[in-house]
């Protein structure tokens, strides 16, 4: 089937159930689809999942597709939408540990360094194209197609196909010299062209067009709940942009001459509230918003939404808010961030801000509340607009402390230890207990205690019980040296010095 068009494969599936027409189409693309999803996921089975999940999603839309849809783009940003899912419920728990993984074997990988510093920063250089250049961009260099072959899929002359590769290289190269990689348009053509897609595992393909040809029905539970989130974040997406155009005509009437801000400046919102709490965040409806805080009191980020106490709270699936909080809390929330792994290339406001970030509406009783991690995204655009500034990641030079085996030998990870029912860690001083927890949660509680960024390089995977005591007086007297031969003797791991790039995030103005 090499000469027929993927369209024509898609409605040979839709019309005729025909599975050779599907697995045809995965042959095509699940290479494509697999190393986007890998370089949101970081992970070969979580890619491998995603992909899957996809191509489900593809053979369930597949009535709804225009005649002129360009599948290679709509795959590629279908992958997006179903990676962003991913990252939600457990799965949070899993990228941390990734996150940390992933810098330690960052400086390790070789060949292309452009191609380094662009990997990181792609995508979401891809998102903030317009949809023509990017589907331009996804057919002359992530598919490696000629000038003429993107001029006949796109249906517009090889001029203007052309102009089109041009104008989004040009907005690309702009993007990444703002985030401090130095090079020319013909250099990240040339890199994107070579790295930006590569095999998927051989058995991949196969698996895929079994499960997804049949619409999914023999799919696992996760990859199930992954496609739900993933169809929910496509058709909010495609809900906004007819929002958004209804807003465009209302205002290009001329029927109103009072801005929002002048609105906003003398509005209370029902969230802003001394008490807010999870619940608060839950009930209210769909909204973004960063206002000048309408307390005095000075609000401490918590993360067990505690009522009664001002702070910040993050569902991460679903939304956070925050009262009384500094700028600096709001960005990390936005970017998934922490204090350890920020750098400010400028000087924040210091006065603090009530902010609200939902996209789903309010939770409907005895029912769960929906999923949308796009969230993190408006607050991010909310941020920018508000006080002109924006984070991306960039490797740089910090000091950090790497976690990695003793020469003794690991030890201390197991499954017998007893914990009340329920509980999945404590801490204190002089002691960290964790109950069927990854070693990431070890890693993120030594860089509370030491507040340093912690390198994992120990390779444990999956979760066990693992507990640390040591002699610490009380939280005032902190002992790291003991916290650090309690590693070595109770669990056989090491906390050395050093000083290493690693993937942070900096935050800057906008140029």
């Amino acid at each position: 089937m090499p000469d027929v068009s993927d369209m024509n494969l898609l409605r040979d599936y839709q019309r005729q159930g025909s599975e050779e027409a599907f697995a045809e189409l995965v042959r095509r693309h699940v290479n494509l689809v697999y190393s986007a999803a890998l370089r949101h996921a970081g992970i070969a089975a979580h890619a491998e999942e995603i992909t899957q999940a996809v191509f489900v999603i593809l053979a369930r839309k597949a009535a709804g597709l225009r005649p002129d849809t360009i599948l290679d783009a709509w795959l590629y940003e279908t992958t997006r939408w179903t990676a962003l899912s991913f990252l939600r419920g457990e799965r949070r728990r899993q990228w941390r540990e990734q996150e940390a993984y992933m810098q330690s074997t960052f400086r390790e990988s070789t060949g292309d360094p452009v191609w380094h510093q662009l990997s990181p920063l792609l995508d979401e250089a891809m998102a903030r194209l317009g949809k023509k250049e990017r589907e331009a961009v996804v057919l002359r260099f992530f598919k490696e197609k000629s000038l003429r072959e993107v001029a006949a899929v796109m249906q517009v002359t090889e001029a203007a196909a052309q102009s089109r590769v041009h104008r989004a290289l040009e907005k690309l190269h702009r993007y990444f010299a703002r985030r401090g990689v130095s090079s020319t348009t013909a250099i990240i053509a040339g890199a994107i062209s070579a790295n930006s897609v590569q095999a998927a595992p051989v058995a991949l393909a196969k698996a895929v067009s079994a499960v997804a040809a049949a619409k999914g029905a023999a799919a696992s539970g996760s990859t199930l709940t992954l496609i739900k989130g993933a169809l929910k974040i496509m058709a909010w997406t495609k809900a906004k942009t007819a929002i958004v155009s209804g807003v465009v005509v209302l205002l290009a009437a001329g029927t109103t001459t009072v801005t929002v801000k002048e609105i906003q400046a003398h509005h209370t919102y029902p969230w802003q509230i001394p008490n807010a709490d999870f619940a608060t965040l839950y009930k209210m409806p769909p909204d973004v918003k960063i206002l000048p805080t309408k307390f005095a009191t000075n609000g401490v980020a918590s993360s067990n939404g505690g009522r009664g106490a001002m702070g910040a709270w993050s569902d991460g699936g679903r939304g956070a808010m925050g009262i009384a909080q500094p700028l600096q809390i709001i960005i990390q929330m936005a970017y998934r961030s922490d204090e350890l792994h920020t750098f400010y290339a400028v000087d924040l406001p210091t006065n603090r801000f009530d902010f609200f970030a939902k996209l789903v509406g309010p939770q409907e009783t005895n029912k769960p509340m929906p999923v949308n991690t796009n969230w993190t995204i408006a607050l991010q655009k909310e941020i920018q607009k508000k006080f002109g500034i924006a984070g991306h990641l960039e490797m740089r030079q910090a000091d950090a402390l790497v976690l990695s085996p003793a020469a003794s030998g690991i030890m201390g990870f197991t499954n017998s230890h007893k914990m009340p029912k329920g509980i999945a860690f404590e801490t204190g001083a002089g002691k960290l207990a964790f109950h069927e927890q990854p070693v990431g949660i070890l890693v993120m509680s030594l860089q509370q205690k030491f507040q340093m960024p912690v390198i994992n390089q120990t390779d444990i995977k999956g979760a066990y019980d693992f507990s640390l005591n040591w002699d610490e007086p009380d939280r005032t007297h902190p002992n790291p040296d003991g916290l650090k031969q309690a590693l070595h003797d109770q669990l056989g791991l090491d906390l050395i010095s050093t000083n290493i790039p690693m993937k942070m995030l900096v935050v800057e103005n906008v140029k």
